[in-house]
């Protein structure tokens, strides 16, 4: 069996969102490929369209996680940036301390941050900044490090401060 056969018959065996990773390494190596997939997905975004957007966490998402207590709420800014403002329940880790931080094992975590480590599994992991840029390479760097699921709230604490009137 060869090319867009082989992937066609894949796509209808695995899930979807595996299929638009596939379905994107194979667009950039095999475009016959790729095609073949597409096809398979086009009641859903374009790959790059269904990755950012699933990366992202609006005002009106993160208003209801915090509501539900459903969040693991990540603020990379400064110091100085977290005193002067805050989401409540965020957790301040500096973006130049990120990597090191989400390292930790469990127990040294909790002690520094006193709060519970983020599991690479956890779907509610969302980082934060002032506007967005920070949080979108937080977001890198743990996706790099295996938190797959992880989000950032690309309005930042700016959007937040002006939808809550501070």
């Amino acid at each position: 069996m060869h090319g867009a056969p082989l992937c066609t018959m894949l796509s209808y065996l695995l899930s979807r969102s595996f299929c638009q990773v596939v379905a994107e390494v194979n667009r950039r190596s095999y475009p016959t490929c790729g095609s073949a997939l597409r096809a398979f997905t086009t009641s859903s975004p374009k790959f790059e369209e269904a990755s950012e957007n699933a990366s992202v966490v609006t005002y009106s998402e993160l208003k209801t996680m915090l509501s539900n207590r459903d969040i693991q709420l990540f603020d990379v800014r400064n110091p100085d940036e977290y005193q002067a403002g805050r989401i409540p329940d965020a957790v301040n880790i500096p973006l130049g301390n990120l990597e090191e931080s989400l390292k930790l094992s469990p127990e040294p975590f909790q002690q520094k941050f006193e709060a519970k480590a983020p599991g690479k599994e956890d779907d509610n992991i969302v980082f934060h900044c002032r506007s967005g840029k920070r949080s979108s390479k937080a977001l890198d760097i743990a996706r790099q490090l295996g938190f797959s699921r992880s989000r950032h709230y690309e309005g930042g604490y700016s959007e937040w401060a002006e939808k809550e009137g501070r």
